[in-house]
């Protein structure tokens, strides 16, 4: 009788605690079910976060979330946990120039491919075969978004239906062999993200069955009519749709250009948005669907806030109705942004798709891609990297599914090319123009064996053939014949003293070039033989002799680069230092020791806020030996190491290269300011310390030199001028240069 009654209590008990809440969720259920549709627009697409921000602060749920274009990608990631703070923080900080683009990321490559990165402005993939050729369909492959989309979806990487996610969600996109709309409702959410943002001609298609899918905003820009067909009895609509440009505004190509995407992005919109119960549009005036510039990012957003804060009223109004249905409102977990370094995960299998043996074995080895191994995602992205740049593979990339207790790894690519074209053009009032082009080519082995062609034409001409094969994991052996071509002119304190030009052939042995992320060893054997034409003397190079010599050198390099960018950096440091022992018999110079080199160079970048930089930096290079040669003296002059001559150490207010004494130190103190988004003030402070011997290093007395710039970083390289004065030359230097230094 006990036993009885404590079980009637028991069940009271939880009929009373449990019936409200299952009461209160069968009423939340019976509410209106609100949807929240987003438009395409490129940037413009920001806006929608700002909106959901406003949406999130009135208290009302979304039930169901549907987008195009950029509108798919805030509408999916929102509808699997990032809310729109978090949204707001991880579009700011993306590199959206290298989102939006096929180069890599820096923090993936080797320091050559680095160098490679911010040398050529044109890099593209090159294959014999037709086929391979019209792979793409697109100038952009768009790698880097579908590994930034990969990342974020994590955990959403299966084939799965969109309505299971935890707010339901569709997005747009439009099969090109029909022109018909194609509707994502499930699949892989990356790929559907992916799809609904291709841009024709701009990036690749997606490629999926018999269908090949571009940009959604083709055909249906604004969703409405996919919400209700969801299920939505409540619509607030978001349009960032630009209004038509007026006859005196189509003035330029892509302002025709932008006009006709407009236009074609208005299938079905004036239907859909008649439907939209709270329609909120943005003023998107003065933005383009490129404006992703950190500047634009903010006030898009601020303009979204803006635009749904002058529907407060109705927001408000919309929320005491689904209270008076019964709305439980609960505010959801929001899902934290995984970085590639910080997210985990344990491997149960890996397969591949469309990758030779070879360079399956090569990467799962390097890489340690094995089953029961724990990988972060950076690796990952890593092992992409290498398929790309060293395998030459178009579209590489790859998906993460659970199984069990870890999870299936897929790497795939479309196509594999053999052969890879890099150019690069510049201008600066140093050598007028320039132009270079690098072609590298895989020769298909068991360990990857790469040759390499690069020309250059210009005031210094050069041609120069690599060979290069990587036997261990993160080292490579190589061997490389140059040319070079220098037409030099030779300054004494500010004024031209003489000319000479030279042949220069080289042959240089890599007996072991050691990588790991930033930091690389090189340890070469070089032959080099000079062949010098002739010389305009001046008045302090009477006792100058230019006969041809040759020498046989040993050389040791240690290279370290942490810094973002090369020529803009905020933060990083880089350190390079090295040591040559030069010959013409393999021993030493005739019956004497050989000449001893030895060089160096550090600099930090110390970044004060997020738009001013201080940058200290100090070099040098030390040379031991007697009767040291002209073509091997010390010369300083210039913005960058090495513009004009191997030896040239970067000195402010001197633009033109001057010989100095066998000994020399040099310190600088650059102060970089950001001035909106791309435009640079940049000013140097240059001091230096030489002598004959290293004892008389202090003897001389100081050289200092100034330098004020402005530079705009553009795609093409750094635009911009500069002006400087130094106390060597006691004279005015003014320089212009336009593109990357090579």
């Amino acid at each position: 009788m006990k036993k009885s009654l404590l079980r009637l209590l028991a069940l009271t008990l939880t009929i009373l605690l449990f019936m409200p809440a299952q009461a209160e969720e069968r009423q939340d259920s019976c509410r209106s079910r609100v949807a929240v549709v987003l438009s395409g627009g490129g940037a413009k697409g920001m806006a929608h976060i700002g909106v959901l921000r406003v949406i999130e602060r009135a208290g009302i749920p979304v039930d169901i979330i549907t987008g195009t274009s950029m509108g798919a990608l805030i509408g999916g990631l929102y509808s699997i946990g990032y809310d729109a703070a978090t949204l707001d923080s991880l579009v700011k900080v993306q590199d959206w120039k290298t989102l939006l683009s096929d180069k890599v990321d820096v923090s993936n490559q080797s320091l050559a491919e680095r160098d490679k990165q911010n040398t050529y402005i044109l890099s593209r993939p090159l294959s014999i075969t037709r086929k391979a050729r019209n792979a793409a369909g697109g100038l952009i492959t768009g790698i880097n978004l579908s590994q930034l989309f990969t990342r974020l979806t994590v955990g959403y990487h299966d084939s799965i239906d969109f309505n299971n996610l935890p707010i339901p969600f569709a997005c747009v996109a439009t099969n090109i062999v029909d022109n018909t709309e194609y509707d994502f409702h499930n699949g892989v959410l990356s790929n559907a993200l992916r799809a609904s943002m291709a841009i024709p001609g701009v990036f690749t298609p997606v490629r999926q069955d018999s269908m090949v899918l571009v940009d959604g905003g083709l055909r249906n820009n604004y969703p409405a009519d996919i919400a209700k067909r969801m299920g939505a009895d409540i619509i607030i609509g978001v349009s960032v749709q630009s209004d038509n440009r007026t006859a005196a505004e189509l003035k330029s190509g892509p302002d025709i250009l932008m006009q006709i995407v407009d236009i074609n992005c208005k299938n079905k919109f004036d239907e859909n948005w008649d439907m939209t119960d709270i329609p909120i549009k943005v003023n998107v005036k003065g933005y383009s669907s490129a404006s992703f510039t950190r500047a634009a990012i903010d006030t898009l957003i601020a303009r979204g806030e803006e635009a749904a804060m002058q529907h407060w009223d109705e927001l408000k109004a919309l929320k005491r109705k689904l209270d008076e249905e019964g709305l439980i409102y609960k505010p959801r977990k929001t899902r934290p942004v995984p970085t590639s370094e910080e997210l985990f995960i344990k491997i149960d299998s890996v397969c591949f798709d469309n990758i030779v043996a070879s360079d399956r074995n090569y990467i799962v080895s390097k890489y340690k891609l094995g089953k029961g191994d724990s990988i972060s995602v950076k690796r990952i992205e890593e092992a992409i990297t290498t398929l790309g740049v060293n395998f030459l593979y178009t579209g590489a990339g790859y998906t993460i599914n659970k199984s069990g207790n870890g999870y299936i790894l897929k790497i795939s690519a479309k196509s594999k090319r053999t052969s890879r074209i890099n150019l690069g053009v510049r201008f600066d009032t140093e050598e007028m123009v320039a132009l270079q082009a690098n072609m590298s080519h895989q020769i298909k082995a068991r360990i990857p064996v790469i040759l390499e062609l690069t020309g250059r034409l210009g005031k210094r001409m050069m041609a120069r053939l690599d060979a290069q094969i990587n036997p261990l994991h993160y080292g490579k052996i190589g061997l490389s014949y140059v040319f070079r071509h220098d037409d030099t002119n030779i300054y004494q304190r500010g004024q031209r003293d003489y000319n000479f030009t030279y042949n220069q052939h080289s042959v240089n042995l890599q007996l072991l070039s050691f990588n790991i992320r930033n930091f690389s060893v090189d340890m070469n054997v070089k032959m080099d033989f000079y062949d010098f034409h002739d010389m305009l003397s001046g008045p302090t190079s009477e006792y100058e002799t230019l006969d041809n010599m040759h020498f046989y050198s040993y050389i040791f390099r240690l290279n370290y680069n942490s810094e973002d960018r090369w020529f803009f950096t905020t933060r990083g440091a880089r350190f390079n230092a090295g040591y040559g022992y030069y010959t013409d018999n393999f021993i030493g110079r005739g019956d004497r020791a050989g000449l001893s080199i030895a060089d160096f160079m550090w600099r930090m970048s110390f970044p004060l806020n997020s738009r001013f930089v201080i940058q200290p930096m100090v070099s040098g290079r030390l040379l031991f030996g007697n009767d040291i040669p002209l073509i091997m003296r010390n010369s300083i002059g210039g913005q960058l190491p090495g513009m004009y001559l191997e030896q040239q150490v970067p000195f402010a207010g001197i633009g033109h290269i001057e010989f100095v004494d066998n000994m020399l130190v040099v310190g600088q103190i650059m102060a970089q300011q950001r001035i909106m988004d791309n435009n640079y003030i940049i000013g140097r402070l240059s001091f230096g310390q030489r002598g004959e011997k290293l004892r008389d290093l202090f003897k001389l007395g100081p050289m200092t030199g100034c330098e004020i710039a402005y530079y705009y970083n553009s795609m093409f390289g750094p635009v911009g001028a500069s002006l400087g004065y130094s106390s060597r030359t006691n004279e005015p230097y003014f320089y212009i240069n336009l593109g990357f230094q090579f």
